[in-house]
């Protein structure tokens, strides 16, 4: 007997139908139906025989998969692949570009994804100014593996309020990242290592869902696509080289092997044990790339502000200036460098060792006119006092610190 298309969850009723894909393959998806057109297409006797379920439910699982759990609907998606023993000699050849020296990592990484899908995993982040590197290519090879279960984001939807289209993927791939703003650094950071999250359509309340999605950024921009400090154990960051040679069905024979490769990643065995939430040790997963990243972000807001200090000096001859976080703030607002007060206050206290006054006191406030020159204001606030001697010892020259932020 062949299997109805129609479920009812609740009181709603849907068809499960199949969206035909550019790529030649089906998409399955639940699409809202009416009762009056399933007693015109049918009968009315047809309903009484749809299968019904309480709601919806998200539980992911690859090996086990199980449409209804305590009568519920099943969202996730089963895989579209069965392993099979086979070949895998390009998969292989493509994870050791991809992951380089810690392709045994990435294995470990792709097979933690496999086998247990609600295990933490570092934010993976592949970035490179090169051109035809594969990075994109590895997204669509994931995206063929995992099927529905993995989604793409730009940088505006996943700082969009609504995140009902992704709030329960395996894997969420934003490519071309270019965080600049503070509160998209905090929120994948948070949603990397949180159990739950609150799921918000439009014309919806909001409600709070179990969350188990991994994140993965891909970026041109090698030195400041996202900010984040010194301190930071999430992410893992990989410089991706140029292809020696681009081969145009590559993508094709990836997919061909995917059968293959689940089998493999179903024998292998770890080379990596359970230590942290994320599974890896920082010191694992740690990478020159991460190094670049952390030294580029801060290093660029201090040299800036050093630069900024010691114009301001120059045009009013003068040996020392006060400061609070907030003036910085503004006046690097102007400039191409991005910033928020936690890191400007990290450089202030603990980079640069100095004390802000205990009460708010009068001093004269940096600030920046309409026409971009610097001036000086009366105000009142805790500012810290920063002299020219100690500008120039850790930094040198005025104009060393303009050619450093040129370059």
């Amino acid at each position: 007997m062949k299997k109805s298309p129609y479920i009812r969850v609740g009181t709603s009723y849907y068809k499960i139908v199949a969206m035909p894909s550019i790529a030649g393959n089906f998409n399955e998806a639940l699409v809202p139906w009416n009762i009056e057109t399933l007693r015109q297409d049918h009968g009315k006797s047809f309903i009484g025989r749809i299968n019904k379920f309480d709601g919806f439910t998200c539980i992911p699982s690859h090996k086990d998969f199980r449409q209804v759990h305590h009568g519920f609907y099943n969202t996730y998606s089963p895989l579209p692949h069965t392993p099979q023993e086979g070949k895998i000699e390009i998969s292989l050849r493509f994870l050791n570009h991809i992951f380089g020296s810690q392709v045994e990592l990435g294995l470990d990484y792709l097979q933690l994804l496999y086998s247990r899908p609600l295990q933490m995993l570092p934010i993976l982040c592949l970035v490179s100014r090169e051109r035809v590197t594969g990075k994109t290519t590895f997204l669509k090879w994931l995206k063929a593996i995992f099927d529905n279960n993995l989604t793409y984001l730009t940088n505006d939807n996943f700082s969009s309020q609504f995140n009902a289209d992704w709030a329960n993927k395996l894997l969420i791939c934003i490519d071309e990242v270019l965080f600049n703003k503070e509160e998209l650094t905090e929120r994948i950071k948070y949603l990397s290592t949180t159990d739950f999250n609150k799921l918000e359509a439009k014309g919806k309340d909001k409600r709070e869902v179990e969350f188990f999605s991994k994140f993965i950024l891909c970026s041109n921009n090698e030195d400041s696509f996202i900010k984040i400090d010194s301190e930071e154990t999430r992410f893992w960051v990989l410089k991706i080289p140029s292809l020696e040679k681009e081969e145009t069905h590559f993508l094709e024979d990836l997919r061909e092997e995917i059968p293959a490769f689940l089998y493999y990643l179903e024998k292998r065995q770890l080379s990596s044990k359970h230590s942290t939430r994320m599974w890896f040790t920082p010191e694992e997963v740690r990478t020159d790339a991460l190094a670049n990243l952390m030294q580029n972000n801060q290093n660029r807001v201090e040299k800036e502000l050093a630069s900024v200090i010691l114009s301001l000096m120059e045009t009013y001859e003068v040996d020392e200036v006060d400061i609070c976080p907030m003036d910085a703030l503004h006046v690097l607002n102007r400039t191409r460098i991005r910033t928020d007060l936690t890191q400007l206050r990290q450089i202030l206290k603990r980079d640069w060792k100095l004390s802000n006054q205990d009460n708010s006191l009068s001093y004269q406030k940096m600030t920046i006119w309409l026409e971009g020159g610097l001036g000086m204001i009366p105000a009142k606030g805790r500012y810290y006092t920063i002299k020219k001697d100690f500008l120039l010892q850790r930094f040198g020259e005025n104009q060393k610190i303009r050619e450093m932020m040129h370059n």
